[in-house]
């Protein structure tokens, strides 16, 4: 099966070889590079989709765009924090090849180096950038981009250009938008374009709009049924983590004092009440937002040549494990949400289980607009998975790894691997200790099986594949530096 770039590539000799005009001005129209629009939320977990399933709240208008196209199953991170997995977005490689493996001030990302908008952009693509950054660099391949600095304020924001700073009344998500579609109706119409809308929403600490807060005040949330996970079979790194929803949510995070008397298991129920409570309204506000820009592009006529894209930097933990926040390698965490929309190549109501990682957005937009993919790109295109066919030699494991630490939530540095249905995670650095899961018997991930006699066989393959992805994605030199603990 082609490609989507070779076909695009081969296209317009085709349609010269045709006896019509007819025939020649229809080959045009199906060759035509479509536009993409790529939406990124902060921190929005899969939970919390009703198309994903969410017991806690509805999400009509990204059900919109599962509904309209194709919903991932399987789409992971690669390190599960905000900035780093904004940099592998935007250059197709791992942490550990672009340089930004943490949050940490004293580590920006190097702008200077390849990235999908500049790629696109050398191909023919108007390219914008607008909404949450976090990249403690500014953004360097962009035609227009409007930014918040550093994580921004959801309330009467400050926005950054090349032209300075301007602070604007209103409401983030909404003037994200706003600025949007004011960049969509003033583009140069000549040229496709490749445009990022960043979302600061539902990032902590979760400051709903007027509209929506406390429109979840009266209505039942359910508690996740690991809410009380004692974790008895883990290693030492989830006890000594510090996201605990008892006790690591701070008073700027509930915006309320809690009722006096309250038990400790009470004051727990009620801590997760708060959060989930103003987190899904943030949620409410994003999707109401997106409904906006669906509508845009309908009425515009932009909806039928343009691929929409939706996605988290990374899951996040909505009371799983008694947590919030993100950073380890267990599903809710390592799970990102991807719904995309792409009319005449996506079929409507799609739902995939194809394996797929923040690692191969680059190289599918490219592939998608016809653009060679550059060799040092680690991901893989899935258009064809997108047009109903996964490759035959699609990959069946993921590669994960996650640096920052000593630092805020305490969790530990650890790599692994997934497969669909094992896990293999390996905490190192100033501990030594391996977990390992059967998500097909375990998908809650409470029953560690590592180190059982029965297991022996299993883990010695899943440590063969994992060494295997660490010399293919090129990260045995920065373990052999800092990995401390045992060798494979």
């Amino acid at each position: 099966m082609k490609s989507r770039r070779e076909f695009l590539k081969t296209g317009c000799l085709m349609g010269a070889s045709l006896a019509f005009g007819s025939s020649l001005i229809g080959a045009e129209k199906k060759t035509k590079r479509p536009n993409i629009i790529f939406i990124m939320a902060d921190d929005h977990a899969s939970q919390a989709f009703s198309c994903y399933g969410s017991n806690r709240n509805k999400t009509p208008h990204l059900d919109r765009i599962a509904e309209e196209g194709m919903l991932f199953e399987n789409c992971f991170c690669t390190n599960s924090i905000c900035a780093p997995s904004r940099a592998v977005i935007l250059t197709g490689k791992y942490s550990h090849i672009n340089g930004k493996t943490t949050n940490r001030h004293n580590n920006p990302f190097d702008g200077s180096q390849q990235t999908v908008p500049k790629l696109m952009r050398k191909g023919g693509y108007q390219t914008a950038m607008i909404g949450k950054w976090h990249l403690r660099s500014e953004p360097t391949g962009f035609d227009h981009w409007e930014v918040l600095p550093g994580q921004g304020k959801y309330h009467n924001p400050v926005f950054k250009t090349e032209k300075g700073r301007k602070k604007y009344e209103g409401y983030v998500t909404d003037l994200i938008t706003d600025f949007t579609i004011d960049w969509l109706e003033n583009r140069n119409e000549d040229k496709p374009f490749f445009l990022m809308c960043h979302h600061k929403a539902p990032h902590r600490s979760w400051h709903p709009d007027e509209k929506h807060e406390g429109m979840y005040a009266d209505k039942e949330i359910p508690v996740p049924e690991t809410f009380d996970d004692d974790y008895s079979t883990r290693c030492a790194a989830a006890k000594e983590s510090a996201m605990s929803i008892q006790s690591h949510l701070r008073k700027w995070d509930l915006k309320k004092t809690p009722p006096k008397g309250l038990t400790k298991e009470e004051r727990k129920h009620w801590n997760y009440r708060r959060y989930m409570e103003d987190y899904l309204a943030c949620i409410a506000s994003i999707d109401d937002n997106i409904g906006r820009l669906l509508d845009y592009l309908k009425k515009s006529g932009l909806e039928e040549n343009t691929m929409i894209i939706y996605t988290s930097d990374q899951g996040f933990f909505l009371g799983e494990h008694g947590w919030f926040d993100k950073r380890f390698m267990y599903e809710e965490s390592l799970r990102m949400p991807l719904l995309m929309r792409w009319p005449g190549h996506i079929k409507p109501g799609s739902v995939t289980d194809s394996m797929v990682m923040n690692l191969d957005f680059a190289p599918t937009f490219l592939d998608a607009a016809g653009l060679d993919i550059p060799n040092d790109i680690q991901g893989e295109s899935f258009t064809p998975i997108l047009e109903g066919s996964e490759p035959e030699k699609w990959r069946d494991s993921v590669y994960y790894h996650y640096y920052e630490y000593p630092a805020v939530h305490s969790v530990k540095r650890h790599y692994g691997i997934r497969t669909k249905r094992y896990k293999l995670i390996h905490f190192y650095f100033d501990i030594d200790c391996w977990e390992l899961y059967d998500l097909k018997n375990d998908p809650n991930e409470l029953n560690n099986l590592y180190g059982k006699p029965e297991y022996q066989s299993l883990v010695k393959r899943l440590k063969a594949e994992l060494k295997r992805l660490q010399v293919k994605y090129k990260d045995t030199e920065f373990i052999k530096n800092f990995g401390g603990g045992k060798k494979l």
